[in-house]
């Protein structure tokens, strides 16, 4: 009989953004991640559902994007998913991020550090918190590959998400239901930070939980994060990981059929969502092909009959990229030793 195997990393994080073509520039053009699937909330098909990632859109990668119609702003506060982490190879990435923030006017900490790691907080236009996350020491699960056509030189380029922080009221409940149902294990501690690895651990394979019990709770909206997702092997495993959560009376969605992925659901914590997905079977499939990534409004085979539809909702931009050349941007960074 199979074993259960422990979750191997981060696998996705959905947030909320306030204009689907607002977030497509910042994260194509800024953030040079590549959009690999631009398709709607299955949830919510008069949505926009943006994927950004590495090169190929492998798991572990993206961050994504919901376009809900006339959501507030988000309130922070305690109880969410409160700034989501992106790798960069080494040290020396980060000090070129710092000069591409400040080219494109990104608000930011400068390059801080956090649990013996260099990173740097920022904010997109939203004012979704986020972080860049060196991996220069890493020795836990492996990144991706950045955007090879992108416009940030891939030998500094965005390759991966990263250690992510999660601010709860109740830490004691999310520390049992994470050592005894999820099988994370707690590794270092800092004040009031703890930090959580599963599988091989490292940026890839990680979580912050900042116990706080100061703040309001926080109500979600434009600018905060929906979900976060860890990946599981294949749906073998993630069947194994419905039957535990299950078996610890967690409320469950039970099994999704995501098309580009399978998944599953579970409030752990109170505002905390968890999401359970599989590595396969990926965003390159028989609508998009690896050059045109991102580029046509894609959707799941049992959505396309209803395309026409579906179209008259959404409203049209232009995400076509493989026709168009980006410049690698140095910033006279080469230069530099």
């Amino acid at each position: 009989m199979t074993k259960l195997l422990p979750l191997t990393g981060i696998h996705h994080i959905t947030a909320i953004t306030s204009s689907a073509e607002k977030n497509y520039d910042f994260f194509t053009n800024v953030l040079g991640m590549r959009l690999v699937k631009k398709t709607v909330n299955q949830d919510d098909i008069q949505t926009y559902h943006l994927f950004f990632a590495d090169d190929r859109g492998n798991a572990g990668t993206d961050i994504t994007f919901f376009d809900f119609p006339n959501i507030p702003k988000a309130q922070r506060g305690n109880n969410e998913i409160h700034r989501s982490g992106l790798r960069v190879p080494n040290d020396r990435a980060l000090e070129y991020w710092m000069k591409r923030f400040d080219h494109f006017n990104v608000k930011h900490s400068g390059i801080t550090e956090q649990f013996g790691v260099k990173v740097i907080n920022f904010e997109d236009f939203d004012g979704q918190q986020m972080q860049l996350i060196s991996d220069e020491n890493d020795k836990g699960v492996a990144p991706g590959t950045a955007w090879i056509n992108g416009p940030v030189p891939t030998e500094f380029g965005i390759h991966g998400l990263g250690t992510t922080l999660i601010r709860v009221a109740e830490f004691e409940f999310l520390k049992q239901v994470l050592e005894m149902v999820l099988m994370f294990r707690e590794t270092k501690t800092e004040g009031n930070l703890h930090y959580f690895e599963t599988g091989e651990g490292g940026n890839g394979a990680s979580i912050i939980i900042e116990h706080n019990t100061v703040l309001g709770r926080a109500q979600q909206g434009y600018g905060s994060v929906h979900h976060i997702a860890f990946r599981v092997k294949d749906r073998e495993q993630l069947d194994k990981w419905i039957d535990r959560l299950q078996g610890y009376q967690f409320p469950t969605s039970g099994y999704v059929d995501r098309f580009y992925f399978e998944s599953l659901y579970s409030p752990v914590a109170n505002g905390i969502l968890f999401e359970f997905a599989t590595d396969e079977p990926g965003f390159i499939d028989d609508e998009e092909s690896y050059e045109i990534l991102g580029e046509t409004l894609a959707l799941p085979p049992k959505f396309r009959d209803h395309r026409e539809q579906i179209e008259k909702l959404v409203r049209q931009f232009d995400t076509v990229r493989s026709t168009k050349k980006f410049e690698k941007e140095y910033f006279g960074f080469e230069k530099e030793a």
